[in-house]
C-alpha cells in the first residue's frame, strides 16, 4: 500500500458511487511501441501466445495529491452525455479489443497523469470493446461503467479530458504504459446541456456535434537518468519469457558504493530493495537523496539494488504464481547471479562457496511482503530480511478481515458496518476514516487489471477456467469463496512458516526482522502482531514489532540494523569496511513530463500520533 501516503495530507474525503462493472473485454490489441533509446528499458513486444483479456480490478498507480477538490455542483442524473473517441489508423492500423477510457482532469495536468488517485479520484469512465475497426469510434455514454459517480452524474464544470485505449500487457497504468494509446487533452464544459468543448461554451454553443477525441499518441516507456553513482540493469528473462509466450524482462536500478571500481578485484555485499505498489527501481533517486537520520552512512559500504517488481497485474511481490509466473524463481537464478557478476556483488566472488551471507533483502509495504516472502522461501540465498510495514503476513488479519472465518465479507463488518481500507490519524489523534473497501474495489472495477487488490489475487489465487486469477471475493456483494480462500493458504506467510517449521527453523535463525506501526494507515499492523504471536509460540529468535506511533512508513532504526549486519559480516571475515563514510552528495534524474514521482519511504514519525505515510499506489 505504500505510495499514497503524500495524497492523505489533504485530509478525508468522501467518495462517490460507481456504475456496476460489466463482463470483462478481449485481451488488448497488441502494437509495436517505437524503440527505445540505446541503455533504456525495452518496450513491450507484441505477444506470441494468447492474451490474458481484461477484467475489472484494480487502481492503478495514484498520481500526485495536487488535484483541487471536487465541485459542489452535480449536473442532473438524466442530462444526456456522451463523447466519441476514435482511433487513429495512421497509428494503430488494425482492428481493436481491449477497454477505453475517458478521464476527466482538473489544472495543467495530462487527466491520464491523474487517473487512479485514491484520496482524490478524479471522474474516470471505461468500457470494453471488441473488434472496433482501424479508424473507427466508440461512442462512451452513461452506459459507461464510471468512477466515483457515472458520466450522467459528472459534477458540472470545466476540465481538460483525455482518451485513452490499453494495449500494454506487461504494465499496469492506463494511458501510460508503454504502447497505450491516448488522444491530446481537450478543454471542455460540463453542465445540464451536456458537454461542450471550451470553445463552443465560449461561443454560447448549446448543442452541436459530440465531442470527439483522436487517439492518435502512443506512450513510451519512461527514460532512466543514470549517473556517475546509479546505474540501469536490465536482462531478458527465459524463465518469464516462457511462461507469458513472449520476450519478458527483469530489471533493477544499482547505487554503487563509495570507492566501487569494477578493476579493482574487490566485491561487495548487497542489500535488495522493493518498493511498495505502485513503484518500481525508478525508487532509488528519491531513496538515494534521503539524508540526515532518515539514512544511514554506512550504506555507502554496499551495493543497493533496486528491483522493478510491476507486472500487468500490478504488483508480482517475487513470488511464483499461476497467474504472473515464476518472479521469485526469475529473480533469484537469472538476475541476482547476472546484476552481481557486472557490479562485483556477492556472486562475482569465485572463491566465496556461500555469497548469501553478504546478501540482504529489504522493502517497504508489497516490498516489504516481498522481503520477507523471498526470505523464507530461499532462506539461504539471503542472510536476512529487513521488512518495514509488510502487506498482510496472516490472513486471519487481512487488514482487518479474517478471509477464513465462515460468512466473512470484505465489504462489511459482521454487525453490517461498512469496512474502512485507509485511514488517517488526524493532529489531535482522531482516527479518519478514508477510504471504504467497496468503493475502493468498485474504482478497480473501472480502472481494469494493475490495481492492489486484483494484484493481490493475481498472485494468490488459483487461475480460473477463463484464464483469469479467481477471485477472492465478489466484487459486488464482498462475499467471500471460501475454495479460493483455501488456496490463499499457500501464500500466507504466517501458515507457511508454521508448516515447515521443523525444515525453516535453522535456516532462518537470526534472518527474520519485521516492522509494523500502530498506526498503519491500511490496518496492516494487526497482520503483523499475529505472526509475533505466532513466531514466540514457535521459539523463533525473529524480531517482529509493532512500533507504538509509526505510520505506514519505513523504520529508520530497522534499516540501520541492517547495515551494521553487514557491517558485523564482513569485519568478521576481514573484508574493508568504513564505518564513518562521508560520500558526495549523488545529483537527482530529472522526472520525465507526465511521470508519477516515485514514492519515498517516510521518515520516522514521533512517537505520539503523526499524520499517515503513504507512498503513491495502493495497501503495501
Amino acid at each position: 500500500m505504500a505510495g499514497l501516503m503524500a495524497a492523505l495530507a489533504a485530509g478525508p474525503m468522501v467518495l462517490g458511487q460507481v456504475v456496476p462493472p460489466v463482463p470483462p473485454a478481449p485481451p488488448p490489441t497488441p502494437i509495436t511501441p517505437p524503440k527505445p533509446a540505446p541503455g533504456q528499458p525495452a518496450a513491450p513486444t507484441p505477444p506470441t501466445a494468447p492474451a490474458r483479456p481484461a477484467q475489472p480490478s484494480q487502481p492503478s498507480q495514484p498520481a500526485e495529491p495536487s488535484q483541487p477538490e471536487q465541485p459542489a455542483a452535480i449536473a442532473a442524473p438524466n442530462a444526456a452525455r456522451s463523447v466519441d473517441i476514435a482511433f487513429d489508423a495512421r497509428i494503430f492500423p488494425k482492428p481493436y479489443s481491449g477497454r477505453v477510457y475517458l478521464v476527466f482532469g482538473r489544472g495543467n495536468r495530462e487527466p491520464r497523469t491523474q487517473i487512479g488517485n485514491w484520496f482524490r479520484p478524479t471522474p474516470t469512465y471505461s468500457m470494453d470493446v471488441k473488434d472496433i475497426p482501424a479508424g473507427g469510434v466508440v461512442m462512451l455514454d452513461e452506459k459507461a461503467m464510471g468512477h466515483p459517480m457515472g458520466l450522467a452524474s459528472t459534477p458540472a464544470g470545466e476540465y481538460q479530458v483525455q482518451a485513452m485505449a490499453r494495449v500494454s500487457q506487461d504494465y499496469p497504468i492506463p494511458g501510460r504504459s508503454p504502447g497505450d494509446l491516448y488522444s491530446l487533452p481537450v478543454k471542455v464544459t460540463v453542465g445540464p446541456e451536456g458537454i461542450r468543448t471550451a470553445a463552443d461554451a465560449a461561443k454560447g454553443i448549446q448543442a452541436g456535434q459530440p465531442v470527439r477525441l483522436l487517439l492518435n499518441q502512443i506512450a513510451v516507456i519512461r527514460p532512466f537518468e543514470e549517473t556517475d553513482r546509479i546505474k540501469f540493469f536490465e536482462i531478458n528473462s527465459p524463465s518469464l519469457s516462457a511462461f507469458l509466450g513472449r520476450p519478458a524482462q527483469l530489471r533493477a536500478a544499482v547505487v554503487l558504493p563509495v570507492g566501487w571500481e569494477k578493476t579493482s578485484g574487490r566485491t561487495w555485499p548487497a542489500v535488495y530493495s522493493i518498493s511498495g505498489f505502485g513503484g518500481s527501481h525508478f525508487d532509488v533517486f528519491t531513496a538515494d537523496r534521503r539524508s540526515g537520520p532518515n539514512a544511514s552512512p554506512l550504506r555507502d559500504n554496499v551495493l543497493r539494488i533496486f528491483l522493478d517488481a510491476t507486472n500487468y497485474w500490478g504488483h508480482s511481490v517475487f513470488a511464483d504464481s499461476a497467474n504472473t509466473g515464476p518472479w521469485g524463481t526469475a529473480l533469484v537464478s537469472e538476475l541476482i547471479p547476472e546484476v552481481e557478476k557486472a557490479f562485483m556483488g556477492p556472486a562475482a566472488d569465485a572463491k566465496d562457496a556461500n555469497p548469501g551471507l553478504r546478501r540482504v533483502v529489504t522493502g517497504v509495504s508489497s516490498g516489504g511482503w516481498s522481503s520477507l516472502w523471498l526470505q523464507i522461501t530461499y532462506p539461504e540465498v539471503f542472510n536476512g530480511c529487513f521488512s518495514h510495514v509488510p502487506d498482510p503476513v496472516d490472513f486471519r488479519d487481512f487488514q482487518q478481515i479474517n478471509i477464513y472465518r465462515e460468512g466473512e465479507n470484505m465489504f462489511r463488518t459482521p454487525d453490517g458496518r461498512r469496512r474502512p481500507l485507509a485511514r488517517q490519524i488526524l493532529p489531535n489523534g482522531v482516527e479518519a476514516v478514508v477510504i471504504q473497501y467497496d468503493n475502493f474495489v468498485a474504482m478497480e472495477s473501472v480502472l481494469g487489471p494493475g490495481g492492489q487488490i486484483r494484484s493481490f489475487e493475481a498472485v494468490f489465487s488459483p487461475r480460473g477456467e477463463d484464464g483469469l486469477p479467481k477471485r477472492l471475493f465478489d466484487p459486488v456483494t464482498g462475499v467471500i469463496d471460501p475454495q479460493v480462500a483455501k488456496a490463499w493458504e499457500n501464500y500466507d506467510i504466517r501458515l507457511v512458516l508454521e508448516r515447515n517449521w521443523a525444515r525453516l527453523e535453522p535456516k532462518l535463525r537470526g534472518k527474520i526482522h519485521v516492522w509494523a506501526g500502530s498506526q498503519d494507515s491500511f490496518y496492516l499492523h494487526g497482520a503483523v502482531a499475529l505472526l509475533k504471536e505466532s513466531l514466540a509460540g514457535l521459539k523463533s529468535d525473529a524480531v517482529v514489532e509493532v512500533v507504538n506511533g509509526l505510520g505506514h512508513a519505513l523504520y529508520p532504526p530497522g534499516e540501520q540494523m541492517m547495515y551494521q549486519r553487514l557491517a558485523r559480516i564482513e569485519k568478521a571475515a576481514g573484508r574493508p569496511w568504513n564505518d564513518n563514510p562521508a560520500p558526495p552528495a549523488a545529483p537527482a534524474a530529472p522526472a520525465a513530463p507526465g511521470a508519477a514521482p516515485s514514492p519515498a519511504p517516510a521518515p520516522a514519525p514521533a512517537p505520539a500520533p503523526a499524520q499517515p505515510t503513504l507512498t503513491p499506489a495502493g495497501p503495501r
